[in-house]
């Protein structure tokens, strides 16, 4: 390609990136701040501001693992170019826009991971996938609801047990005080995860680009500006799946909100630390209908809690197609 005309192409497709680490943000605003909302401890315009300042100081906290395993552990790093990041980009904003339109809380994560996997399958086939990445990615798929389920159901149980003997009206004002501490884990832990991805996909286009002196790595820039566009777009919040998360699926109280944050917050931690990169939006619904289902059954509405699910099942395939097509109109062009 002219270096003339690759330079200009590379910074247009950086600047795509962050606009997706921003829709991310927006997108992903209700996981951090939906049970602090409803749980009415902090109104939602102070809640994104907390929220934001969490998600940006995450790199402090964090390596860079799950930004490795986006870069090079999902598709071979050699077969990226930019029409196949360029694909993977337009597949993944598509997806976001629309449940975002519709409420709907999906993956961003999984829809940026099932766009790159459309592009690269696309441009080279099956070989290009690094199936080892990208199995323990779909896994995760069903292991961080469950496990954030499980966490918080404990975590509710066992609270639950220790302030037995609490009056109703003390141990409300206890959790209140308590879930500042639980929400801003759970900022950290999804900042220091949904940041990363975007860093993954700016740092294997400039190592395919040989910007990168032929060792792929991310660069400090790429790290603090993927984490300040994540909190832009958390600042501008989302709020149709911010009532989605907060309300639709059960009722939640301060003490439910702590212990759903918490358990949510304690997956994203090891998934982050393990470089598996998760879905932040699956983590923290896991967690509600754990506290939920602590409550009583009926008390999660699993009408909305299976459609929700339903979207998880099909935003990869549907980002993957989405950036097939895309990748193939790019080709034709090229």
């Amino acid at each position: 390609m002219d270096p003339t005309l690759a330079f200009p192409l590379l910074v247009g497709l950086i600047g795509v990136a962050l606009f997706f680490d921003f829709l991310n943000g927006l997108h992903d605003a209700a996981n951090s701040i939906a049970t602090i909302v409803s749980t009415r401890v902090l109104r939602p315009q102070y809640a994104v501001f907390w929220a934001a300042f969490f998600n940006f100081i995450a790199f402090l906290f964090f390596g860079l693992h799950v930004a490795e395993t986006i870069g090079r552990g999902i598709v071979s790093a050699d077969i990226v170019t930019p029409q196949v990041v360029f694909a993977a980009l337009v597949g993944a904003i598509a997806w976001n826009i629309i449940t975002w339109l519709y409420g709907i809380p999906s993956s961003s994560s999984h829809a940026l991971i099932g766009g790159l996997v459309g592009g690269a399958v696309a441009k080279a086939g099956s070989v290009a996938i690094v199936w080892s990445g990208l199995l323990k990615t779909v896994a995760a798929i069903v292991l961080s609801p469950l496990t954030g389920f499980v966490l918080a159901l404990v975590l509710i149980l066992t609270v639950s047990w220790i302030f037995v003997r609490q009056t109703p009206f003390a141990v409300d004002n206890t959790f209140r005080t308590l879930q500042f501490v639980s929400a801003s884990l759970y900022s950290l832990g999804h900042g220091g995860n949904d940041a990363q991805k975007t860093m993954g996909i700016i740092a294997v286009l400039l190592y395919s680009q040989g910007m990168l002196g032929g060792e792929f790595y991310v660069p400090f820039w790429v790290v603090i500006t993927c984490q300040a566009m994540l909190a832009l777009g958390t600042l501008f919040g989302g709020w149709r799946i911010v009532h989605t998360m907060g309300s639709k699926i059960t009722r939640l109280n301060p003490m439910q909100g702590f212990c759903a944050e918490t358990g949510g917050a304690i997956t994203l931690f090891g998934a982050t630390w393990l470089g598996i990169p998760v879905s932040t939006t699956h983590t923290i619904t896991g967690a509600i209908v754990g506290v939920g289902a602590a409550r009583r059954i009926s008390a999660v509405r699993w009408g909305i809690a299976g459609s929700i699910v339903i979207a998880w099942v099909i935003t990869m395939p549907s980002t993957a197609l989405i950036a097939a097509c895309c990748y193939g109109i790019v080709a034709l062009f090229s």
